[in-house]
């Protein structure tokens, strides 16, 4: 009986939505895919665990996750990362899986500020991450929120040098696209 009751109770639990999402961000933040290599970062036939720290380095093809203190492989292209350390040679972690690095300037390469991008790129935010995307042209949407999370996360890049992000005048947008976000477009100065 009292196993009944232990099992129906943690069938409840699972099914509540925050427990359930806890139970999936617990999985997705393992830096590894099974239990076995996340407690020991080495293949499954091999049961020692490979201890790290800021003193004691991992062996070549490996990384010292510090927030599990052990050595992980080196994370290919694709797979989920916190930091550029986690991946290998050639790749580095962009909005958490490790992508080919992009050459400085070009469009979805790292930056700072615009001068750190090509002339008709600016320096912006996508998922939280600065980098390049190119600007905007003529009759794209240009609408940016007047602030708060959405543009923090996510912003646009201004218009083309010689046009302008001016509200278009309603009876040229469609009925049916018509919302205050489709309104402003890059104009014509």
């Amino acid at each position: 009986m009292m196993c009944s009751l232990l099992y129906l109770l943690t069938v409840l639990l699972c099914s509540l939505p925050s427990v359930h999402s806890s139970i999936w961000g617990w999985l997705y933040s393992l830096p590894n895919d099974s239990a076995t290599e996340v407690a020991y970062s080495r293949p499954s036939h091999s049961l020692e665990p490979t201890v790290c720290s800021q003193e004691l380095h991992c062996p070549r093809g490996f990384f010292c996750d510090h927030h599990f203190g052990s050595c992980a492989i080196f994370r290919q292209e694709g797979e989920f990362c916190r930091q550029d350390a986690h991946c290998a040679r050639g790749l580095n972690c962009m909005f958490g899986k490790c992508h080919p690095i992009v050459p400085s300037g070009q469009e979805g390469a790292r930056c700072h500020e615009d001068k750190d991008c090509t002339s008709d790129a600016c320096c912006a935010r996508v998922h939280g991450e600065m980098v390049c995307k190119r600007r905007l042209h003529l009759d794209e949407g240009c609408y940016i929120p007047q602030g708060g999370i959405a543009f923090s996360i996510n912003q646009v890049c201004p218009c083309l040098e010689g046009l302008i992000c001016r509200r278009t005048p309603p009876n040229k947008i469609p009925s049916h696209q018509r919302t205050e976000k489709h309104d402003w477009k890059c104009q014509t100065k």
